[in-house]
């Protein structure tokens, strides 16, 4: 096992997809490998801030709120917290690597970061070859696509603020369990985040929630299915998901919207995320196809 290593002092700037997030819950995802008494002690004797101010580990976070992370002893448990071959896997999915910031298309069934339950992540494979790196925003877990990493501090801030202005551009496609009443559908109900009966966290369409609009527009109807291309203009947990169940028409494969068995073989939530135009530091697009494992459950559908 290697020593323990110093994670030096961090401002983290909150994202629109984590707003409403708890203080602990942030640090947690931040510093999963870290015990949660040492979380609750950081905030507690004021070594963490937000924008600058002491908080409360339950206090809300808000989009662009910046947080002071200290600096932390970790125990680095280097390459054998990551499966063989992940680290080359997540190095052969960037498609784009530059000064400020690196795209990659990221795998279903891998969490952005390691947490409750997950004894590694995504950012777990990058960080052994790029220490540095950051996600700007966020994918779910079974969700596959493009997703930014910023290279730097800076880089992290601008592309921030860039996603939280709204000058992104985020495409999926998406298969709904039923027919879309018309071509394009615009769903801009609320959302907001609850925990089940049985305990589970999981996002709900209601008026005191949280803005969020997503644009589905018909590709083919498929059978009593739709084959769709969502624009998000927000940046919610499971808005997708969430919109699409709150009319009927919950996602194939999506095991915590959609009770319905998954036609077609279908092994996953059908979500991809395609498209991605950024603005920073230019205009610039990136685009990733359909997985072979989804495009099956297409075909299969199609031809049912």
């Amino acid at each position: 096992m290697s020593p323990p290593e110093t994670i030096g002092v961090r401002h983290e700037t909150i994202s629109a997809d984590r707003a409403g997030q708890r203080l602990d819950n942030f640090l947690m995802s931040l510093l999963g490998q870290v015990p949660r008494s040492l979380v609750y002690r950081i905030v507690r004797t004021g070594q963490v801030r937000v924008n600058g101010s002491r908080a409360k580990p339950m206090k809300k976070l808000k989009a662009g709120d910046v947080v002071r992370v200290p600096p932390v002893r970790v125990e680095s448990k280097g390459e054998r917290r990551v499966p063989p071959g992940l680290i080359d896997e997540v190095e052969r999915s960037l498609i784009e690597v530059n000064e400020h910031f690196a795209v990659l298309d990221k795998p279903a069934g891998l969490a952005v970061h390691g947490g409750t339950g997950l004894d590694y992540g995504l950012m777990d494979a990058v960080k052994q070859k790029h220490p540095d790196w950051r996600p700007v925003h966020r994918l779910d877990r079974p969700t596959s696509g493009l997703l930014v990493l910023a290279c730097h501090h800076q880089a992290l801030r601008a592309l921030q603020r860039s996603f939280m202005s709204r000058n992104v551009e985020k495409r999926y496609f998406a298969l709904l369990d039923g027919v879309v009443p018309e071509p394009q559908m615009r769903l801009d109900t609320p959302l907001k985040k609850i925990r089940d009966g049985s305990g589970q966290h999981r996002v709900i369409a209601a008026e005191d929630g949280q803005e969020a609009v997503s644009v589905f527009r018909l590709l083919e109807r498929v059978g009593e299915r739709s084959f769709v291309d969502v624009t998000i203009e927000t940046g919610r947990t499971h808005q997708i998901r969430a919109h699409a169940a709150s009319v009927g028409l919950p996602l194939v494969g999506d095991t915590l919207y959609n009770p319905s068995p998954p036609p077609g073989g279908a092994k996953r939530l059908f979500l991809h995320a395609h498209y991605l135009r950024l603005s920073w530091p230019e205009d610039c697009v990136y685009s990733s196809p359909l997985p072979d494992e989804l495009a099956g459950v297409l075909d299969r559908c199609r031809l049912d």
